[in-house]
């Protein structure tokens, strides 16, 4: 990458805090996790989000009626300046405040972290299928979807939190599965009400549940046996995942166990739920995320060095 343009300290501080308040606002479980990493790691993980959210916004947010063409525009002009910025360009007029905000930290992150340029491409072609799918076939189907707008940034954090050997990234990639079935698993009703499911329809079909059920948020003895299947794949890969700690950086270890084992929670929430998505969403509060430090601090403990 060419060196980038040269940008004033007090402006990349400025774009770092920017960074910072998009995490904390969006993202709080991720932004209490982060406390625990040196402040230059902990930067950079705030630019990577800031980067993720902001494209994610751009089709989420988009004005109701948006034609998909136009949001692929915009999307395309987000991969143009990323392209730049791995030119070692940054345009300073052809971008609003914030995206110029996001594209200075994204700069500076670069700098310090070899982040592979095909990582940020594949989060926005994932970020693109929510604009053309709303139905998973199978569940290859869905973990191609899962991969890119979730394992990507795995892997992108991963050249943060720095680690021995590329091992690691195939564990970095089943958090980032895990993470996102237990989105889905979180979000049933919710996405219902957009008419999207993103449980796979074969297994739908398999546990006798049709379309209308998930839309018109049908709870069922059948239902709770496909939650359960559900939660379970999810735990399998949250357990590969956590053997993939080892490999991190020690001054990493912890920030990545609290986010495996506060998200894992989020599974448990919905069992104690009697495995109903449509009671409510389940979520952790503040208090729930700090009972979750001494269990990840032990887990962290017993990790070997790998």
């Amino acid at each position: 990458m060419q060196k980038p343009n040269t940008i004033n300290p007090t402006l990349e501080e400025d774009a770092y805090k920017y960074c910072q308040n998009i995490t904390y606002t969006c993202a709080k479980t991720f932004y209490f996790a982060s406390y625990f990493l040196s402040q230059k790691k902990r930067k950079a993980c705030y630019a990577v989000y800031a980067f993720c959210r902001y494209v994610d916004d751009l089709v989420d947010n988009a004005p109701h009626g948006t034609l998909q063409e136009n949001i692929r525009t915009l999307v395309s002009n987000w991969q143009s300046a990323i392209q730049n910025v791995y030119n070692g360009q940054i345009d300073f007029n052809n971008h609003d405040h914030d995206t110029f905000l996001v594209m200075i930290a994204w700069a500076d992150t670069l700098k310090n972290y070899s982040i592979p340029k095909h990582l940020p491409e594949e989060l926005i072609e994932g970020v693109l299928m929510d604009t053309y799918l709303d139905r998973f076939n199978t569940f290859e189907d869905l973990y191609t979807y899962c991969y890119k707008v979730a394992s990507v940034v795995g892997l992108m954090t991963s050249e943060i939190f720095r680690y021995s050997s590329p091992k690691a990234l195939a564990h970095a990639i089943d958090l980032g599965i895990a993470m996102q079935l237990t989105n889905i698993c979180r979000d049933i009703s919710e996405d219902a009400d957009r008419g999207r499911i993103y449980i796979p329809l074969d297994e739908l079909k398999t546990f006798g549940i049709s379309e209308e059920d998930i839309l018109m948020k049908r709870f069922s003895p059948a239902l709770t046996e496909l939650m359960k299947f559900q939660i379970e794949r999810a735990n399998t890969y949250y357990d590969s995942a956590d053997i993939g700690i080892g490999y991190l950086e020690k001054d990493s270890r912890l920030t990545v166990q609290l986010m495996s084992t506060n998200y894992r929670r989020i599974l448990n929430k919905i069992a104690k739920m009697n495995f109903n998505p449509f009671l409510k969403r389940a979520h952790l509060n503040f208090s729930e995320k700090l009972l979750a430090f001494p269990r990840a601090f032990i887990a962290m403990k017993t990790i070997k060095n790998m």
